[in-house]
């Protein structure tokens, strides 16, 4: 059967599906052939309150009679210093629904492909359980800043009450060449975690070593950062500084210091590709276990931060529609470069996403099975809906959306102005779930 002929034949059947659901409601259960990736904070929740419309919406529509999802459903929050386990945990208890670890994605998530790094020894900077949360998505060998601070007091110098009354002797002797660095997300003390990562920086692991040794050292250990939010939403009426913020400081710090850009090894978490990536991995994952028979051919990404969550969805639907370019050339032996096309901008090597590693077969940074699973690729579509519940906020006197005069996405990421306008713009969860049923012609409530 010929691509075009098979492409009718699912076509056909897809709608004779719907016009099946839409005459039958109380007989037969809908089968969705999109998934929907939900933001948590401004999107969901406030702090440790729900957004009532976003609760109802669940309850209402989203959920079956069984208290099941009846679309494949996706958390994807920017948080990097939780397990998943306890962000599903605390989903459910606020939302009043059951939410297991699968679907919950964190920033870190997508660091269980790099495993390259996993047996290295890793300095871990964040708070909350990072040592927990890295030996959860694979490392091995880790070291935590405040290990670093324990066995090198004197490194740490601007809180004069935390200065040590006695050093210990040969404390450092525990601590092993550091041979990379995880950024989980902000630290609580940034002036300590700022120091002593420029310390291992610039000693390039091992803080024994003269600064001077390695300063002028044309590359620096491999980092990577997850959490690019300069800022976010909780239950203050103005968005907080986020990871992306401490990022920055960092960033500048050491462009101070040394004259030459800190470089990422990799960066995770909303707007990044990969994340998208990993969380269209999640989606297949959820449909299968829910034995659905539709291909998912649709994304919708819900959120609340147009320099996050929008920008990344319409970067991710930017690099599907190119994957999509690529393969069609490829099919009709179309001869073409193997350079980067002309359509494509090339980015910081840090931000190259696997989608666009594999496309353009550069696969220093993609590992066999990804390339597999990306040639199987059935998501042809992201569409970004923009909820007015967090971040965003429209202006009094229902003015319309103004793109953000300010990029607040990461230093390294390509910015492209058209990126920041959302496909649609909406209230809040409960009507953005009424715009994708509609627009999918998928049953709204659910059956009794």
């Amino acid at each position: 059967m010929s691509t075009s002929l098979f492409q009718r034949v699912v076509a056909a059947h897809r709608h004779h599906i719907r016009r099946c659901n839409h005459c039958f409601q109380s007989s037969t259960a809908p089968e969705p052939g999109f998934g929907l990736l939900f933001d948590i904070d401004g999107v969901l929740i406030r702090g440790k309150k729900p957004i009532l419309a976003a609760k109802r919406a669940f309850q209402n529509k989203l959920l079956n009679g069984n208290g099941k999802f009846r679309v494949p459903t996706v958390f994807v929050t920017n948080a990097g210093n939780a397990l998943a386990k306890t962000k599903a945990e605390q989903l459910s208890d606020i939302l009043d629904i059951e939410i297991t670890s699968d679907p919950v994605m964190m920033s870190h998530s997508p660091l269980r492909m790099f495993e390259e790094y996993h047996d290295k020894c890793v300095l871990l900077s964040g708070q909350g359980p990072v040592e927990e949360i890295a030996k959860k998505i694979g490392f091995t060998n880790t070291v935590t800043i405040e290990k670093i601070r324990e066995a090198y007091p004197n490194l740490d110098m601007v809180d004069h009450q935390r200065r040590p009354k006695t050093v210990p002797n040969n404390a450092h002797k525990n601590i092993p060449k550091i041979e990379a660095i995880v950024l989980f997300g902000e630290p609580v003390r940034w002036e300590t975690n700022l120091q002593l990562l420029i310390d291992v920086l610039l000693t390039h692991g091992v803080l024994e070593n003269p600064v001077c040794e390695f300063a002028n050292n044309e590359h620096h250990l491999p980092i990577l950062a997850c959490n690019m939010d300069l800022l976010w939403m909780s239950d203050s009426h103005m968005p907080r500084f986020g990871h992306g913020t401490f990022l920055h400081c960092l960033e500048s710090v050491y462009q101070k210091l040394v004259g030459r850009p800190l470089t990422y090894t990799a960066l995770m978490g909303k707007p990044s590709e990969i994340t998208y990536y990993y969380a269209e991995k999640l989606i297949m994952r959820q449909a299968a276990s829910m034995g659905l028979k539709l291909p998912i051919k649709t994304l919708y990404a819900i959120g609340d931060n147009p320099m996050a969550d929008i920008y990344g969805a319409n970067l991710y639907n930017k690099r599907l529609k190119e994957s999509q370019q690529l393969e069609q050339r490829k099919v009709v032996n179309e001869p073409h470069s193997p350079a980067h096309p002309s359509s494509l901008r090339k980015v910081h090597p840090s931000t190259r996403s696997l989608t666009t590693s594999a496309a353009l077969g550069q696969d220093s940074d993609v590992t066999s099975q990804s390339r597999s699973v990306l040639s199987q690729r059935q998501v042809e579509t992201c569409e970004s809906i923009l909820v007015c519940t967090g971040v965003y906020s429209p202006l009094p006197g229902g003015s319309s959306y103004q793109i953000p005069p300010v990029f607040h996405g990461p230093r390294d990421m390509e910015f492209d102005v058209s990126l920041c306008m959302p496909s649609h713009i909406t209230n809040d969860v409960d009507s953005a779930l009424d715009y994708i049923f509609e627009r999918e012609s998928f049953h709204s409530q659910v059956s009794s």
